[in-house]
């Protein structure tokens, strides 16, 4: 039998906490079928697209399939490492992520063997040296190392790389990718909603990633800000570089694309999360969690 249980004590959980209102919003807005969605226009679609079009597209779409494998099956020291703490609340919280990370796989792989007809493609071939370097390695490593040392400087490390690299500035440049391909051109509305979905979740892991990041500020100071400070400025510059070599490889990209949007587009997503970390160096865990609990999805 366990020797504690946290609502035994305090009978009812925190509702008001950041967390609890981040999982009132993942009941909500998280409940959504990859096989709901209707992709036979998605096929004729892209059945009408140049060789270039349809190429650019099977690029990034297999990029975001590796991407949300990676992080389902590099998740699980994150949530552990929580658990440890007994902060019950972010751990009731966390237990949605694997849950919609593991539909986002769904959802991309659809696409890829449905509309691209990819079953027999080797998507390996789109994973360049930054990519392999972000998915392959600072990924996993940053994620496992919570798994023998869960001091606040490693889980501020791990929480830095998933929520706002790979989540805050990778995907939600593709996000923005495909808002230029798709909306702008009218294309694939199935597409489109998937899309659509899996950028609401991952606004909400980002959210808590802000929320957890400024927490650790407040509660252990500068060695976590130094910490969070040093390994932004590290993977920045390797997000940047997967940006550039999956646009920089096509002579003319279509759609009216552009490189230095993306990567404008990359670092000031970056710039906005990093501000708003920086703020709790001046404010109290208190400020913080109320700060947090007004709206914590609005980061």
């Amino acid at each position: 039998m366990r020797a504690y249980l946290e609502t035994a004590s305090r009978c009812e959980l925190n509702y008001d906490s950041p967390p609890m209102r981040l999982w009132h919003k993942a009941k909500l807005l998280g409940v959504w079928d990859p096989e709901g969605f209707n992709l036979r226009p998605d096929t004729r679609d892209w059945q009408r697209l140049s060789d270039l079009e349809r190429e650019l597209l099977l690029h990034l779409s297999a990029l975001f399939l590796s991407g949300e494998e990676a992080v389902v099956r590099d998740l699980l020291p994150l949530i552990r490492a929580i658990s440890s703490e007994r902060r019950l609340e972010e751990e009731i919280y966390l237990t949605s992520f694997l849950w919609e990370e593991a539909k986002h796989v769904e959802a991309f792989s659809r696409f890829l063997t449905e509309v691209a007809c990819a079953r027999t493609t080797d998507l390996s071939r789109f994973h360049g040296p930054a990519y392999r370097q972000l998915f392959y390695r600072e990924l996993p490593d940053a994620l496992k190392q919570l798994e023998h040392d869960p001091s606040p400087e490693t889980l501020a490390s791990a929480s830095v790389t998933y929520n706002m690299i790979v989540e805050g500035v990778m995907a939600e440049s593709g996000y923005y990718a495909y808002h230029r391909i798709l909306c702008e051109h009218d294309l694939m509305p199935g597409m489109q909603q998937i899309v659509y979905h899996v950028k609401k979740d991952e606004a909400r892991h980002i959210a808590y990633g802000v929320f957890l990041l400024s927490r650790l500020v407040a509660e252990y100071g500068a060695p976590v800000w130094q910490t969070i400070e040093s390994r932004m400025g590290q993977l920045l510059s390797v997000a940047l570089d997967v940006i550039y070599e999956t646009l920089s490889c096509y002579e003319h990209l279509p759609f009216g694309l552009a490189v230095d949007d993306f990567i404008n587009y990359a670092t000031e997503q970056f710039q906005r999360r990093m501000q708003r970390i920086a703020r709790a160096r001046e404010q109290s865990l208190n400020n913080v969690l109320q700060e947090f609990a007004f709206d914590p999805a609005e980061v």
